[in-house]
């Protein structure tokens, strides 16, 4: 999940099926997401907030990681939309 790609050197073709692809994560992305949001909580009130701080850190990094490779593709795309 955190490889970084060169979308630059990618067809169209590649980058409308990439798009697709990530926006079919989107679901699994939300559950994980939402998942550790939820354990944080419990941690941070029966547990302590050791545990809470690394688990938000992880749902934020997962989170922005496919937030920013969105971006990217849409971008991309729409550059050479409008070069057309």
């Amino acid at each position: 999940m955190l490889s970084s790609k060169d979308y630059s050197n990618m067809s169209l073709e590649e980058l409308l099926a990439e798009e697709k692809k990530l926006k079919s994560q989107k679901i699994m992305t939300a559950v994980v997401v939402g998942f550790f949001l939820g354990v944080a909580i419990y941690a941070a009130t029966h547990k302590g907030f050791g545990l809470t701080i690394v688990l938000l850190s992880f749902a934020l990094l997962i989170g922005s990681s496919y937030s920013k490779k969105m971006k990217s593709i849409q971008a991309e795309i729409s550059r050479r939309d409008t070069n057309r």
